[in-house]
């Protein structure tokens, strides 16, 4: 495994000495640590290890974004971001597993719960899946049908999720559900609520079941298709304010918090698909070297030397771009537009670049014995969770142009 130097990075506005000690001790952990167990697991669609993830939870990773008083680091997106870079670069999964941390699942009512929630996030013991998604409701999450009916002192979901990875290994699955039906005049998300379902780690709570649903990439999770069927939840478990939503409207604070750490998540698929991407091109860079024909390396034909460069300059362009909006993100700048314009460039930039270090490869880049074949499997999806390339060009386009007509 080729690295670009950590040097480059001094020239950079973003540095400072914290933020390149982060990223060295991050880097040196995805190359010794996580690298050769995705190689080894990868191929066999099987999870991560516990023991890794303990790993990470020792550099205090899962608590980045959590504040200092609650034993986080104190630190903010783009630190965030950093880190899932970093670890993406080696295995995809291993970047998105620090999102299942990061004060997810501690947004309780109980004001010295939520205390000891954080805490136990922040050193990796409070590890949680995402149920948002169903069979018909990806894009339009106002689409969601699973219910949540008040039940004495608690409440029943009932309703079918998709696309839950982790929540078998998970501490709990955060699971929106609709608590009523919008009231004439206000928007479909109007009753939707996210709920704390807490469970134990390898198993289902009782009403809860589930089925992997196999992937071509984006191994290291098991991603999940559950069913609910009288899921009993305390009315404490009842989520607010989920990701800093203060002055919210009440109806639809659970919803409104949902889309506002969807712009945090996406900015955070941009940095992973930047880590996919850069994989690519380190690893290519070390093959055109490796590789000879015509009695030389292949490094010294033109045509792939500068295909090289286009591919190193995508990912920088990206790479600029993810930073300064997660640097918006924690000056509290309003950035919508931007979330989904970086998740949209960086994620079709990683496509883009997987494919062409498969080329580069040549026939051993479509074989399962180099890793390219990974990176381009994985960078794949990055286009389509946490909101599809489509879906960003709209949420663009709603930004910069007037109201769209009603479809007739």
């Amino acid at each position: 495994m080729t690295e670009e130097p950590l040097t480059a990075e001094l020239r950079t506005p973003w540095a400072t000495p914290r933020r390149l000690a982060l990223q060295e001790e991050a880097r040196h952990f995805a190359r010794d640590r996580v690298l050769p167990v995705a190689d080894e697991l990868d191929p066999q669609k099987a999870e991560m290890p516990r023991s890794l993830v303990e790993e990470m939870a020792s550099y205090g990773w899962f608590g980045i974004t959590i504040p200092r008083e609650y034993g986080g680091m104190g630190l903010g997106v783009f630190e965030y971001c950093l880190v899932s870079e970093e670890l993406a670069r080696a295995w995809l999964s291993v970047g998105s597993i620090l999102a299942r941390g990061q004060g997810l699942g501690t947004q309780v009512l109980d004001d010295q719960r939520r205390a000891d929630l954080l805490a136990r996030s922040a050193k990796g013991d409070w590890i949680g899946a995402i149920a948002l998604s169903e069979p018909t409701a990806g894009s339009d999450l106002a689409g969601v049908q699973t219910r949540a009916v008040r039940d004495g002192d608690g409440w029943v979901l009932t309703g079918h999720k998709r696309w839950a990875g982790n929540a078998l290994a998970a501490d709990f699955v955060e699971v929106l559900a609709r608590t009523r039906e919008p009231r004439e005049g206000e928007s479909r998300s109007a009753g939707l609520e996210p709920f704390l379902v807490v469970k134990e780690r390898g198993s289902f709570p009782s009403g809860m079941t589930g089925h992997v649903i196999d992937k071509i990439g984006y191994h290291g999770f098991l991603t999940w298709d559950l069913e609910l069927d009288g899921v009993r939840v305390p009315d404490s478990d009842r989520l607010t304010g989920l990701y800093g939503d203060e002055g919210s409207d009440q109806d639809e604070g659970g919803f409104s918090s949902v889309q506002r750490g969807l712009n945090i998540a996406r900015v955070h698929t941009a940095a992973r698909a930047v880590g996919v991407a850069r994989g690519a091109v380190e690893d290519t860079a070390a093959y055109l070297q490796e590789r000879e024909q015509f009695g030389r390396p292949i490094a010294q034909f033109q045509a792939l030397r500068f295909a090289l460069a286009d591919m190193a300059a995508q990912v920088e362009q990206a790479r600029a771009f993810t930073r300064q909006v997660a640097h918006w993100l924690d000056e509290g700048v309003p950035c919508e537009r931007e979330a989904a314009m970086v998740k949209l460039l960086a994620t079709e930039m990683a496509v883009q670049v997987t494919g062409q270090a498969m080329q580069l490869h040549g026939g051993n880049g479509y074989t399962t014995e180099r890793r390219v074949e990974r990176y381009w499997r994985d960078a794949r999806l990055t286009t389509i969770f946490e909101g599809t390339s489509e879906i960003q060009r709209r949420i663009i386009s709603d930004r910069m142009l007037p109201a769209r007509a009603p479809v007739s």
